[in-house]
This record gives structure tokens, C-alpha cells and sequence, in this order.
């Protein structure tokens, strides 16, 4: 690409924090504009499920970089507006305020929003994405009264977790055998499974939810073919579409659902038109090991939002490193890296007792991913780990 001078991103979460922040850094001087549709600067979402939902941090620990600093970098934020078109031929951007943007080279980071699943009343339940969201989650909460949660993902178990905190009664809904019985493997889920448990809350699997029941607007109770659990907070998660409405209506490509779903872009980020890239939860990125590979968790969107900086500005990146997530759940604390298949074999190592070790996920010899569960400092050493060969005679909890 030539020479660029103007910037703008679309998107105000951490991808975007990441990649103007980098720009400046690698010395980018030109025009930089950031245009997000909340009316906050760019923030970091993992804590609206953890830390801030049960009051560790505040609303002004969320975002990576204050206003000084964009006002320092000459970093122009139009907060509280929305990208409504873009014109790949003219290079433009257009905003819900009518004015328009013009381009040398434009970041898409528009994230993913949650799935609202086809059912009578899906629309009355709460749902989390934004610090309003997690700010209604926490009133409700506070209200006490009785949660149910449809969905035993990671997300549906920090909240289920959150809510047990904050003393109401919880009930988690999920239609799989085992929630993330294929992510963890049956021995690790049934461990997740019996902490929450133990902990109070009313975990049901194989469960078919057929609809939410509502009162003048209002969820007050999931119908299951079971019957209906009468609830004074239903919240539904189930998953994440990636935010691509903006990028299809522009002409890029973007990638099959059963890939993943999202922007297609290349291992440099770049979208089908060269002046356009993606990076965060709603790239689908061609990993160097991985192939076409979409990750919405927060190293993800640090770590492209980084490297798409760079691209930008024409140096040699390669989105190679290994996806990495994290979870808090009561007493339960982890990192992973790596990317498992159901197919894999688990590898427990230390005591499940205890709440301390380590698991490995194997394709034959090579290790797909590891997971650190209450111990620390070792997540490192299961990054070397991931994508190489090993004797599982010889696998140990790091300790």
C-alpha cells in the first residue's frame, strides 16, 4: 500500500485502543479517528462478566488509554456515533450524524453481539455486551429474587457465578449433555459443574428451552419441555455473532458461519479490498498454524489490534500466536492457550481435589492446548508446549 495519512477505525473496543495507541507508537503522524457507537472511550469487556459486574473495578478501570492521552496523540474520538456506510471506491465513511470520513486506510473492529436466539419472548430477556448491560445485570442482582441463565457457556457460568455472589438463587439451562463438554472434555466439565454446585447454583443439563415467558414486557420465566421455571431475572447466553452488517453492505467477503463466521481477512488482516482491514472478535484471520481461525476473547483483540497497526503502516506481521483465554468462577481461576478438539485426549496433571493442576489436550503426541487452573506463572510454559511434540509419560503440572 501507498503511503497513508488518514486512519479511521470503526469499533471502540480494546482492538481498537491497541491499534491507535500502536499507530502513534511505530510512529504514525497522520490523521487518526476512532468512531464508536457507545458513548464511552474504547473499553475492555472480560471484566462487565467478572471484576465489574461484582464491583473489583469500576467503570473508569475499563478502558486501556483516558481521554489525556488521545488528546495528547491527536487522536480524534466521535463517541456515541455510528458508522452507517462505507464506500470502498470513494474511500469514505459515513456517520449517523451525516458527515462523512475519508480514508487512506480503514480498520473495521466492530466486535460481536449477542445471539438472540429464534424464540417467543427472546427479546424481553437480558443479554450482556455493554457496561449497561452489566450495569442492569447488577441491579437486578442486587434486587435478589431468582435468576435463570439459558446457556452453560463461559460467559452463562461467570454470570451464573456473579449472581451466586450476590446472594440470589440460580439456575443455569443448557441443552448439551455437559456444559462445554466439548471445549474442556467430560472430566474437566464435570469438575466445573460440581464447583457451581457447590456453590448453590442449579446447574440442568440436556435441557430444551422452548420459549420465555413475559409479562407486559418483562421476562418472568423460561418455558422448557419440562415445564416453566418462574424467574425475576432471565438472561440469555448463547453465544456471539460477529458485528459484519456494516463490512456486507460494503461488498467484503466474509466468512462462512460454519467457519466461524466474520470479516475474512488474510494472516496481515488486510479484508478482500486492500485499504480495508479487521482485527478482534470480528476478523476471521488466517492463522499461520491454525488456518481461518475467529477468537473473541480479549488477547485476541490486544494482541490484532498490535499487529493490524503495523500492517497498516506496511511492515511484515503475521498472526501466528497461539489464542489465549482466561476465567474467574468462585474459587475457580484459569488461563488457556492453545486451540483443543473435541477429538482430543485430556491430560490431567496435579489434583482435581485439591484445585490445582494442569490440563493438557493431545492429538496423538502433539499438544493442541494446555490449561492452568489455581496455579501460576506457568501459562508461559504451556505456550512452548502448544504445537509440538511430547512424551505424555513426561507431562507435569509445572509446579
Amino acid at each position: 500500500m501507498e503511503n497513508i495519512e488518514r486512519v479511521v477505525v470503526v469499533g471502540g473496543g480494546l482492538a481498537a485502543a491497541n491499534a491507535v495507541q500502536t499507530l502513534r507508537e511505530e510512529g504514525f503522524t497522520g490523521s487518526l479517528t476512532v468512531v464508536g457507537k457507545e458513548p464511552h472511550l474504547p473499553y475492555e469487556r472480560p471484566p462487565l462478566s467478572k471484576s465489574y459486574l461484582v464491583g473489583k473495578k469500576s467503570a473508569g478501570d475499563l478502558p486501556p488509554l483516558d481521554q489525556a492521552w488521545y488528546d495528547d496523540h491527536d487522536v480524534t474520538l466521535l463517541t456515541g456515533t455510528e458508522a452507517t456506510a462505507v464506500d470502498t471506491g470513494a474511500r469514505t465513511v459515513t456517520l449517523s450524524t451525516g458527515a462523512t470520513l475519508e480514508y487512506d486506510a480503514l480498520l473495521l473492529v466492530t466486535g460481536a453481539e449477542p445471539r438472540v436466539p429464534d424464540l417467543p419472548g427472546a427479546d424481553a430477556a437480558a443479554y450482556l455486551r455493554t457496561v449497561e448491560d452489566s450495569d442492569r445485570l447488577k441491579e437486578a442482582f442486587s434486587a435478589g429474587g431468582r435468576a435463570v441463565l439459558v446457556g452453560g457457556g463461559w460467559i452463562g457460568l461467570e454470570l451464573a457465578a456473579a449472581a451466586r455472589q450476590a446472594g440470589i438463587e440460580v439456575t443455569v439451562l443448557e441443552m448439551a449433555p455437559m456444559p462445554l463438554g466439548n471445549v474442556l472434555g467430560e472430566e474437566v466439565a464435570r469438575y466445573l459443574v460440581d464447583l457451581h454446585t457447590r456453590n448453590g447454583v442449579d446447574v440442568r443439563t440436556g435441557v430444551t428451552v422452548e420459549g420465555i415467558e413475559t409479562a407486559d414486557g418483562r421476562a418472568t420465566g423460561v418455558r422448557t419441555a419440562d415445564g416453566v421455571l418462574p424467574a425475576d431475572l432471565v438472561v440469555v447466553a448463547v453465544g456471539a455473532a460477529p458485528a459484519t452488517a456494516l463490512a456486507e453492505a460494503a461488498g467484503l467477503e466474509i466468512a462462512p458461519r460454519e467457519k466461524g463466521g466474520g470479516i475474512a481477512v488474510d494472516n496481515h488482516l488486510r479484508t478482500s479490498d486492500p485499504h480495508v482491514y479487521a482485527a478482534g472478535d470480528v476478523a476471521n484471520a488466517v492463522h499461520t498454524r491454525l488456518g481461518p481461525l475467529r477468537v473473541e476473547h480479549w488477547d485476541n483483540a490486544i494482541q490484532q489490534g498490535k499487529a493490524v497497526a503495523r500492517s497498516m503502516l506496511g511492515q511484515e506481521v503475521s498472526y501466528d500466536w497461539e489464542p489465549y483465554f482466561y476465567t474467574d468462577q468462585f474459587d475457580f481461576g484459569m488461563e488457556y492457550v492453545g486451540r483443543g478438539s473435541p477429538g482430543d485426549d485430556v491430560e490431567i496433571r496435579g489434583s482435581l481435589e485439591s484445585g490445582e493442576f494442569v490440563v493438557y489436550w493431545l492429538d496423538g503426541d502433539t499438544v493442541t492446548a494446555g490449561m492452568n487452573v489455581n496455579i501460576w506463572d506457568v501459562n508461559d510454559k504451556l505456550r512452548e508446549l502448544v504445537g509440538t511434540q511430547v512424551n505424555r509419560a513426561e507431562l507435569t503440572d509445572l509446579g
